[in-house]
C-alpha cells in the first residue's frame, strides 16, 4: 500500500511540477526533460553501482549530482588553508618562527609568505600540513598526533588569519556550486558579537545565576545586534561584488542560497559559553538570514564534558525566551575510548530533551543508555542527523561498519550527509557521496532522498514543497501542481523554490548521464 501511494505521488510529480515551475520562472531556465521518471532514475543507479568498486569513476559519475542543502558546514574550517596564506600574504604576514604557522608583521623579509614560498617550496608543504590535516590522512605523522589533536590544532594556526569574511564566502560558494551543492547553512559568528564573548571572564556561574544574568548582558548586548547585522551586509555585498552577481557575468556560485547559524562555544568557562549563546538567540531572533543556534568546539574538551548539563540548561532556559529560534546541537561527536564512560550515555539525548532539531555529528549514538528511545524520537519528531562521514574518520578514527549512519537510517531517523570543515579535512561534498556509497553502501535512490533531506530538514524560511519528504506527497497547496496556487505558493516559500529546483536538477542530471553513457557506448 506504501508503495502504491508513493508510486502514484511521484508520477503526480513529473510533468505536472515542470508545469507550475514555468509558469512562475523564466521558460528558458526551466527547458529540460520531465521531471520524475522511475525508469531513468533506475538507468542512473545502474551506473552507480556499476562504478562502486571504483572511486575515479565513481566520483565521475557523482560530481554532476545535485546535491541539495550542506546543514553543516563551518565557514572558517570549509576554506582551505591555501586561500588563508594567500590573503595572508596580501597583508603582509609571516611565516612563524616554527615554520607550522603565521604571524602579523613585523618580522624578517625571508619570513614573508610571499617570499618564503619563492625560496622554500617545501617549507610550504610543511606549513600547510601543519594547518590541516593533509599529512595526517595520508600517514605523515600519524603516531606522533591523534587527527583529533590535528584537526583542532589547525584551528589554531590558522585562526589568527581571520577577519576576510567576505572573502571566505565567496570562496565557499564557489566550492558548492562547483560541487553541486544548492544551499549552505553555514556556521558563522560576526566578529562584532565574537569579540565580547571572552570578556565575560571566568568566574562561576550556576544554574541559578542564568535568569539574572540574561537580563543584565541581553540589555548590554542590544546595541551589538544592529552592528553585526551592518558587519554582514557588508561582507555579504562584498561577496557579491567579488561574483559579479545580478549582471551578466555573475558567477554560478551566485545561484547557491546562504542562511547561517551562530555557533555558540562550548570549551570555554561558564561565562563565556553563556555570553555566546545569548548573542546568538539574540542574532538569530533578529536577523532573518542567522536561521539557528549552534553549539561547538570539542565536545571532549575538559570544561565541555563537566558542563555538558549546564549547557543544556542555558539552552533550555534561552530558547524559552526565543522560541522562534531553532537549534541544530553537536553532540555525540565522541566515542568508546576517548571520554569516561559516562560521557558516552546521554549527550544526543539532552541534546534532543533541549529542544534540538538537527543533531551535528550523533556518532556515539550506540553508547547511550537509551539509544533506542532516542532515535524513536528522533524519527517521530523529524529530528535529522548530520552525517559527517570525513570528519568521524580523521577526527574520531570512526568509519566504514563502525559509523552509525545505516543505525539511524534502520531506525528511521532523517539522514544528510555535510562537509563539517571541508578546507581543512581536504574533502568535499562529493567525496562524502562517494564515501556513501563504497564505505556505507548507500544506492543512487538512497542519495537522492538524503539530497532531498538537506532541503526538508534545513531551517530555510518558508512552507516546504512535500508535506512527506520521503515519499513526495506535496503540501496541499501544491496537490495540483499545474494551478496558480501552486505557483503563488512557491513564489512566497524559499524552501519549497529551493526543493523544486532540486527536482528539476535531479532530471537534468540524470538525461545528461545518461546521453552521455549512451554515447560512451
Amino acid at each position: 500500500m506504501v508503495g502504491g501511494k508513493r508510486a502514484a505521488a511521484k508520477s503526480a510529480v513529473s510533468a505536472a511540477l515542470l508545469a507550475v515551475i514555468l509558469a512562475a520562472i523564466p521558460a528558458t531556465a526551466w527547458a529540460g526533460p520531465v521531471l520524475d521518471d522511475p525508469a531513468r532514475e533506475a538507468a542512473v543507479a545502474k551506473l552507480i553501482e556499476d562504478a562502486r568498486e571504483s572511486p575515479p569513476a565513481l566520483r565521475v559519475l557523482l560530481r554532476g549530482m545535485p546535491k541539495g542543502g550542506d546543514l553543516h558546514n563551518h565557514l572558517g574550517g570549509a576554506i582551505y588553508v591555501e586561500d588563508f596564506l594567500t590573503w595572508a600574504g596580501a597583508k603582509g604576514w609571516c611565516v612563524d618562527a616554527g615554520g607550522l604557522g603565521v604571524e602579523p608583521p613585523p618580522c624578517p623579509a625571508e619570513r614573508g609568505i610571499e617570499v618564503y614560498a619563492a625560496s622554500n617550496e617545501f617549507g610550504m608543504d610543511r606549513l600547510i600540513d601543519g594547518m590541516s590535516t593533509r599529512a595526517f590522512q595520508r600517514g605523515v605523522g600519524a603516531n606522533d598526533v591523534s587527527g583529533h589533536t590535528q584537526f583542532f590544532r589547525s584551528f589554531e594556526r590558522f585562526g589568527k588569519m581571520s577577519g576576510e569574511t567576505a572573502k571566505m564566502l565567496t570562496a565557499v560558494r564557489r566550492i558548492a556550486a562547483g560541487d553541486n551543492v544548492s544551499y549552505l547553512e553555514l556556521d558563522h559568528n560576526t566578529n562584532t558579537l565574537v569579540a565580547v564573548v571572552r570578556a565575560a571572564g571566568d568566574a562561576p556561574l550556576a544554574e541559578a545565576d542564568l535568569a539574572a544574568v540574561y537580563a543584565r548582558e541581553a540589555q548590554d548586548f542590544a546595541p551589538l545586534v544592529p552592528r553585526a547585522r551592518a558587519e554582514l551586509d557588508a561582507d555579504e555585498a562584498a561577496a557579491a561584488k567579488a561574483m559579479a552577481c545580478g549582471t551578466p557575468a555573475a558567477e554560478p556560485a551566485c545561484a547557491v542560497a546562504v542562511h547561517y547559524l551562530f555557533q555558540a562555544l562550548r570549551a570555554l568557562p561558564p561565562r563565556q559559553v553563556y555570553r555566546s549563546l545569548i548573542l546568538g538567540f539574540m542574532m538569530a531572533d533578529a536577523d532573518p538570514r542567522f536561521v539557528g543556534v549552534n553549539i561547538v568546539m570539542p565536545e571532549d574538551a575538559w570544561l565541555a564534558r563537566r558542563d555538558y548539563g549546564l549547557h543544556m540548561a542555558m539552552i533550555r532556559f534561552l530558547a524559552a525566551k526565543y522560541p522562534r529560534v531553532k537549534l541544530s546541537l553537536h553532540a555525540g561527536e565522541v566515542t568508546l575510548g576517548q571520554v569516561p564512560p559516562q560521557d558516552l550515555k546521554y549527550h544526543i539525548a539532552e541534546a534532543v530533551a533541549a529542544g534540538a532539531k538537527r543533531i551535528g555529528h550523533g556518532t556515539g549514538i550506540a553508547f547511550e543508555d537509551k539509544a533506542e528511545e532516542t532515535m524513536a524520537r528522533m524519527a517521530r519528531d523529524g529530528i535529522a542527523v548530520e552525517i559527517n562521514l570525513t570528519s568521524n574518520a580523521v577526527i574520531l578514527g570512526v568509519k566504514g561498519a563502525d559509523h552509525p549512519l545505516n543505525l539511524y537510517r534502520a531506525h528511521g531517523v532523517p539522514v544528510v550527509l555535510s562537509t563539517d570543515d571541508q578546507g581543512l579535512l581536504r574533502s568535499d561534498m562529493t567525496n562524502e557521496y562517494v564515501r556513501a556509497v563504497r564505505e556505507q553502501g548507500l544506492t543512487y535512490r538512497e542519495l537522492k532522498q538524503i539530497a532531498r533531506a538537506g532541503l526538508a530538514y534545513s531551517f530555510v524560511p518558508g512552507g516546504a514543497l512535500w508535506s512527506d519528504p520521503v515519499a513526495l506527497v506535496p503540501v496541499p497547496a501544491c496537490a495540483d501542481f499545474a494551478t496558480p496556487s501552486c505557483a503563488k505558493y512557491l513564489a512566497g516559500n524559499e524552501k519549497a523554490r529551493l526543493q523544486a529546483d532540486l527536482e528539476h536538477h535531479f532530471a537534468t542530471y540524470e538525461a545528461e548521464r545518461l546521453a552521455r553513457a549512451k554515447k560512451v557506448s
